[in-house]
């Protein structure tokens, strides 16, 4: 079954654009003009990655984005034709996976859409006798087929590229990994991607996971080099 994409934009030539160049690779898409209805199709229509503007009517896209990650954990992409910075890390800090700025190349569009559709698929194909025990770094313990991360007796509420910067920081535990490194792991992003917005998930993590975020104990920077896991 082909995989499926809600299109969030207000500018129908825009959304076309978009529809066009999916469906050329082989994606169903399903579309939205203002952020009502898009809340309304992500909830009933489950799409597996969400292409979102940030200006709409109606709903902007920031909120939708809280609102829809309060319920679903699907593939968000930030749509925006604003070059400015808080723009960009605000959409992140409210559970975005990426973001791709206006105007954007169908190669790139492409690049990002498939990279964080093959993060999702990884976790699906988890089953059975290959579900891995959940492991154990001090009071933290992660279960890769629950896709859950817990301290202690507590849930941690991550979203699924957090969750992946958590799993495979652990799994190379006490290895400096450049920012640059992590998009390409994790992200999956060979040629695309800023670096900023490592620093931004990283950040995200840190508030939900560690109990002082100004001194973590689990993710570790190394100034000047990357990231590490210090369990």
């Amino acid at each position: 079954m082909n995989k499926k994409i809600l299109i969030v934009d207000d500018e129908k030539n825009i959304a076309d654009i978009l529809k066009f160049n999916l469906k050329k690779e082989g994606y169903d898409t399903i579309e939205a003009y203002d952020g009502e209805e898009a809340i309304n199709l992500a909830l009933s229509q489950s799409p597996d990655l969400i292409l979102l503007d940030i200006m709409l009517p109606k709903i902007d896209g920031f909120t939708v984005c809280r609102k829809l990650r309060q319920t679903i954990s699907t593939p968000i992409l930030m749509l925006t034709a604003k070059e400015e910075e808080v723009d960009k890390v605000l959409g992140l800090e409210l559970g975005a996976d990426d973001y791709i700025t206006k105007p954007f190349s169908p190669r790139e569009l492409m690049a990002r859409v498939k990279a964080n559709l093959r993060r999702t698929a990884s976790g699906e194909q988890i089953s059975g006798e290959d579900r891995p025990h959940v492991t154990k770094y001090g009071d933290l313990s992660i279960d890769i087929d629950r896709y859950e991360v817990r301290r202690g007796e507590t849930v941690i509420e991550l979203t699924l590229r957090e969750f992946e910067l958590v799993k495979f920081l652990a799994s190379q535990k006490g290895t400096i990994f450049s920012r640059e490194t992590l998009l390409e792991k994790v992200w999956g992003y060979e040629y695309y991607g800023d670096v900023r917005t490592v620093d931004v998930t990283v950040r995200r993590v840190r508030e939900k996971l560690e109990v002082d975020p100004a001194n973590p104990q689990y993710i570790i920077t190394k100034r000047g080099v990357g990231y590490y896991f210090n369990v």
